[in-house]
């Protein structure tokens, strides 16, 4: 079930085009330190996680697989989703870990520990954005795939989540939401490695995470 699962959630394209994202973004995303990385990375790796599991559920209905689908128990039925949400979650985070080599690679940001001008490590500042990256994928992800069920149709439901984004990701949306900003860990103060506040905004994302989850059964069993 599960190689299944992986080969319709993962065509060859989706793949292709996620991985030539992460390229570009390291190119020309420019930065000139290391802790800049996560800040650079944060935002486009959403929009990303949005536009590859939008189709995870309503590929069914392109392909015109819905009607068989709808036969399955309820049971099979999320637990199907539930794979290909899991496959595609792990392949952003992968591609995430690997954009953040690349940036290394491509731009050699200068490290303001090994000036003495902080006290994170390069290995903390990556386990930090590991961190804020599983919860970022997996919100921004799981929230395109609810509305794109909720409204049978991915563009809906990445274009619901991109004016999200555009809200949460903006000077508004950092000086009245604050820690609790969606895209807190980017605009966290990165000279600052002892603020945490930023973590109320993960703790929120987490939260929702949790609530929309509990929601999908009950919408692919309304909206088939």
């Amino acid at each position: 079930m599960i190689r299944t699962e992986r080969k319709i959630s993962l065509p060859a394209y989706k793949l292709a085009y996620a991985f030539c994202f992460v390229v570009i973004l390291s190119l020309i995303r420019g930065i000139s330190f290391s802790n800049e990385i996560g800040v650079a990375m944060e935002a486009p790796m959403a929009i990303l996680a949005m536009v590859f599991c939008a189709d995870t559920y309503t590929q069914e209905i392109t392909s015109k697989r819905s009607e068989i689908h709808r036969l399955y128990p309820m049971k099979k039925r999320l637990a199907s989703m539930g794979i290909r949400m899991l496959v595609q979650e792990i392949v952003l985070f992968a591609l995430s870990a690997i954009g953040y080599g690349m940036f290394y690679s491509f731009q050699h940001p200068q490290s303001l520990y090994k000036a003495g001008q902080s006290t994170e490590s390069e290995l903390q500042m990556f386990f930090l954005f590991s961190a804020a990256m599983v919860v970022t994928l997996w919100f921004w992800g799981i929230l395109s795939n609810l509305l794109a069920c909720l409204f049978r149709n991915m563009w809906v439901g990445i274009g619901c989540g991109i004016v999200l984004w555009l809200v949460t990701n903006s000077t508004l949306g950092e000086n009245v939401l604050g820690n609790w900003n969606l895209f807190s860990y980017a605009f966290r103060n990165v000279m600052d490695s002892r603020d945490f506040g930023w973590l109320c905004g993960k703790a929120l994302c987490l939260l929702l995470c949790v609530l929309m989850t509990l929601l999908m059964p009950k919408i692919i069993k309304k909206r088939g």
